[in-house]
């Protein structure tokens, strides 16, 4: 099979395709021929060496969709499906063609979506999905606080939100993305490089009872942003891995400030969100789609943050 991969550290153009041996499924994996996968901002660190990979030559991608080759563990040839876990497959990630994937890790894919959108939604939607309910646990009625309303995370989080009854407010660095930040359900979008975001949030309602803090060095500004007893999520790092904090008023306000890590919801969830968006109740942002074979500019689109959605690659 074909497979794109990096064998040593470096700018995209280390990505190659390379013939690889086709997996060998374990007695409780399925064999899936992968169609789509996207590219996420951990792909970049593992093929820059910023986040080092265990073993290389490397497959990258952290979802995959796809096609069932043969049946096995109660999956049947044909059947389409998606998972957000690929990392965990033999084979390698969603760069390659395919994989053998544990069948826990499979969810399938209603009819109405495609395997474009499925993996537009993925990850990205499965640590929205964690940040909001499974561990930030929101409520109708509370306010909510989006960093990076155009990352990845930032959109299905908007949407996730205003679809529990959360009043919504989420940052931008860019004028231009506003208007489609609030299609997406956005209440209020402040610019935080024209704007201080705790000052307008204080302003104008007296604070959030959640954040999903994906810059991380923006952490002190959430505290500030936070009501009494105010919950906020530490999800990603785009800004960098340290910050300072005021430790006299994360204690006065009696801040809860809790570790996302690695974040997944459960597969019963992911397939919850398939047929959330095979309903429409929300939708998937495809920025565009490349053939996995240019992998490498999709990283570097990727890297220059101008894009709005998900690169999707596609197998052919």
């Amino acid at each position: 099979m074909k497979a794109v991969q990096f064998a040593q550290y470096g700018d995209p153009d280390v990505l190659q395709v390379r013939e690889v041996p086709d997996p060998t499924p374990g007695p409780g994996d399925v064999l899936v021929q992968v169609k789509a996968t996207t590219v996420n901002r951990l792909d970049l660190f593992q093929r820059n060496g910023s986040r080092p990979v265990d073993k290389l030559p490397f497959t990258p991608g952290l979802e995959a969709a796809g096609i069932v080759v043969k049946d096995s563990q109660g999956f049947h040839a044909g059947e389409r499906v998606m998972t957000t876990r690929a990392a965990r497959a033999v084979g390698g990630g969603g760069y390659a063609s395919m994989i053998a994937v544990p069948a826990e890790d499979l969810v399938r894919i209603p009819d109405g979506v495609s395997f474009e959108e499925a993996v537009a939604a993925g990850l990205t939607a499965s640590t929205a999905w964690g940040s909001l309910f499974d561990i930030g646990r929101v409520k109708a009625g509370e306010r909510v606080l989006i960093w990076a309303g155009s990352s990845g995370v930032g959109i299905w989080a908007i949407q996730f939100a205003k679809q529990a009854g959360a009043w919504v407010v989420t940052t931008t660095s860019s004028n231009e993305k506003v208007s489609e930040l609030r299609r997406l359900g956005a209440d209020m979008v402040i610019n935080q490089r024209e704007e201080n975001v705790a000052e307008v949030i204080q302003n104008n309602v007296h604070g959030v009872n959640l954040v999903i803090e994906l810059v991380s060095t923006t952490i002190q500004t959430s505290i500030e942003s936070c009501t009494q007893d105010g919950r906020i999520v530490l999800v990603g790092n785009l800004g960098g891995q340290q910050a300072s904090i005021d430790m006299q008023q994360c204690r006065l306000k009696r801040v809860h400030i809790i570790g996302g890590g690695m974040l997944h919801t459960s597969t019963e969830n992911e397939r919850r969100i398939l047929e959330m968006i095979a309903a429409h109740a929300v939708t998937p942002v495809i920025a565009e789609t490349l053939p996995v074979e240019q992998a490498a500019e999709a990283h570097r689109r990727v890297a220059a943050g101008k894009t709005l959605g998900k690169i999707v690659l596609l197998h052919s």
